[in-house]
């Protein structure tokens, strides 16, 4: 199977039975986090007419989230090396599926921000966890191909998960979607619990006699905070469109709810077919000049789209291909980049803070697009989305800049 093959200085190495659970378990994983993320933003609009929410409102329920997930990983970065990568992984993925599971019954805005905010103590942990894994089993060579196909877990809900969330929302309720994640995700909890191995190799590394030490050593050394700030600009950039990008499509495209799932569709089809190649040229020809090319690339696409107006639906679909091309072809090399900053005896750590950074700064970008964008009734066009735009673009501008230096810091380290 040509999957589950990595290749090395152009040469092909079989991954063994163990290697293809680590990486087949852990997309599994991103695939129920990042879905039950990404749900809020299709079922926006369902549920900003059903609850009666303004934007700013919504905007604070998807940042509920995020700021959750931040404390929790700062909470949790002075343990995240003291423990079995596999046991922790697991304490905090069942406490991902009960969080989502009081998603699905919330019946108002109090309980469901309430709901968001306990799933994200949870869920905010999980991909910081995963990566240590990938950090600690596979070398940087391999780095990007692993993370580019663990990443598929985005794609993979946009194909899958989205499509069927938005179909049993408008079957029954928003609701019910959720219930759909936690389902998915008790299924994914037995596979983890029975087919993942320990992953113990950084204990024998572990230096610092407290929790607190460890975490204040991981946060003073100047090259990991170099690699917290690059990724945490990654993450504005996406929580700013993020929240309204369905009431955006529906309300000033002229997308209708019918036609939501097949734009989910086909842009997560897309981000399946070109993240594991992204991951291998990352590996073949330079992460930094392939993350600074989708940079660019982004930047067109995201001032193009969100100046659209009433838009024939086929070229809403290329756009928003376009678009997402840009924005996951980003993340990959710079994720695999930003991977190879930390010692292992300081991988946990690094990630869980690296984890918290992303989430507190894309829950402060949530709010900030919630308090620019504008919607003077239920159905009315958004307004002020461009100037979201605008801000993503210069973001993404000083991103290119930072990731350069940490580029150095890995180059350095050889």
């Amino acid at each position: 199977m040509t999957f589950f093959y990595l290749y090395n200085m152009n040469e092909p190495v079989k991954l063994n039975a163990t290697q293809r659970w680590v990486i087949f378990i852990l997309a599994a994983t991103q695939f129920t986090v990042i879905l039950d993320f990404m749900i809020m933003s299709p079922l926006g609009d369902f549920m900003m007419k059903s609850l009666s929410m303004k934007p700013a409102a919504f905007g604070i329920a998807v940042s509920a989230y995020a700021f959750s997930a931040g404390l929790s990983g700062l909470l949790t970065a002075g343990f995240a090396d003291r423990f079995d990568r596999k046991k922790l992984l697991i304490f905090f993925y069942i406490g991902f599926i009960i969080g989502t599971i009081f998603c699905g019954f919330s019946n108002n805005y109090v309980q469901l921000v309430s709901a968001r905010i306990f799933t994200g103590l949870f869920g905010g942990v999980i991909g910081s966890i995963s990566l240590a894994i990938i950090s600690d089993l596979f070398t940087l060579q391999q780095r990007g191909r692993v993370m580019g196909f663990v990443q598929m877990g985005f794609g993979a809900s946009q194909v899958l998960g989205v499509p069927i969330g938005l179909y049993v929302a408008n079957l029954w309720n928003w609701e019910a979607a959720f219930l759909l994640v936690a389902a998915i995700a008790i299924v994914t909890a037995i596979l983890l619990v029975f087919k993942l191995q320990p992953v113990r190799e950084h204990l024998k590394f572990q230096q610092d006699k407290s929790a607190f030490k460890h975490l204040w050593h991981t946060l003073r050394k100047r090259d990991y905070r170099l690699g917290f700030t690059a990724m945490a600009m990654l993450s504005i950039g996406s929580f700013m469109m993020f929240p309204f990008g369905s009431a955006f499509a529906i309300n000033n495209i002229g997308v209708t709810p019918e036609q939501l799932p097949q734009l989910f569709f086909i842009s997560g089809i897309s981000s399946l077919l070109i993240m594991p190649l992204i991951g291998k040229l990352s590996d073949t020809i330079s992460k930094f000049k392939i993350f600074a090319v989708a940079c660019v690339w982004m930047m067109v696409m995201v001032l193009v789209y969100t100046n659209m107006g009433v838009t024939v639906f086929w070229l809403v679909v290329i756009l928003n291909i376009f678009m997402m091309m840009g924005i996951m072809s980003r993340m990959i090399p710079a994720t695999a980049l930003v991977s190879a900053v930390p010692d292992m005896q300081d991988r946990g750590a690094f990630m869980s803070i690296n984890a918290s950074m992303q989430q507190i700064a894309g829950g402060v970008a949530a709010v900030i697009a919630g308090l620019i964008v504008v919607q003077k009734y239920k159905s009315a066009p958004l307004e002020h989305y461009n100037v979201v735009g605008y801000l993503v673009v210069g973001i993404t501008l000083l991103s290119i800049y930072v990731m350069n230096r940490v580029a150095k810091i890995v180059k350095a380290k050889g």
